[in-house]
């Protein structure tokens, strides 16, 4: 069953590898395998992600496409259809300072065996570039854990500058924000 017909219908954004498309029921168990991986959410929250806090996630990333226009890809290798992670846009409604909130709020997440393959680079430049052109207003944030090299490099390379340094429940922080082109 696909959950990609509902309104608004959710665009299919391709690059050199990878196909970033609306999730349907089929990715529930790659994307709950990769959120309950140790490795992935270690610098995410820090702890696996139950299968019932996974569904929610599944369905608020649905709902985001449809309340707001905007919201999570699902990412799959061209080649193989294999899934690669999840990445997009949110409103997290994030209780932090500076405030992001009115700003779509960037992320990633890829499954561990595609990390290191220049895959979330890719994945996040596509979403970008959608983003350049259809949100009013071109600014994007991301917020990052400090330790976490590799997103903090994909950050860099996607055009995100460090606005702040702050906390997020109790966890330090950067804050980054990127001017559309």
């Amino acid at each position: 069953m696909s959950l990609a017909a509902h309104w608004p219908p959710v665009p299919v954004l391709e690059t050199g590898r990878l196909l970033l498309r609306g999730r349907e029921l089929r990715d529930f168990e790659p994307s709950c395998a990769m959120w309950r991986d140790p490795e992935v959410v270690r610098y995410i929250g820090g702890q696996p992600i139950s299968e019932s806090d996974n569904w929610s996630r599944f369905l608020r990333h649905v709902g985001h496409w449809a309340a707001l226009g905007f919201g999570y890809w699902v990412v799959e290798e061209r080649a193989s259809g294999r899934f690669v992670g999840e990445v997009g846009f949110a409103e997290q409604l994030r209780e932090l300072e500076p405030s992001i909130r009115g700003t779509p709020e960037c992320g990633w997440a890829l499954a561990t065996w595609a990390h290191g393959r220049g895959y979330a680079t890719e994945a996040v430049l596509a979403a970008l570039t959608w983003g350049d052109t259809h949100f009013e207003d071109r600014r994007t944030a991301c917020i990052i854990e400090p330790g976490n090299a590799a997103s903090l490099r994909v950050a860099a390379k996607c055009g995100f500058v460090e606005l702040a340094r702050t906390t997020y429940k109790g966890v330090p922080m950067h804050v980054f924000e990127r001017l559309g082109r």
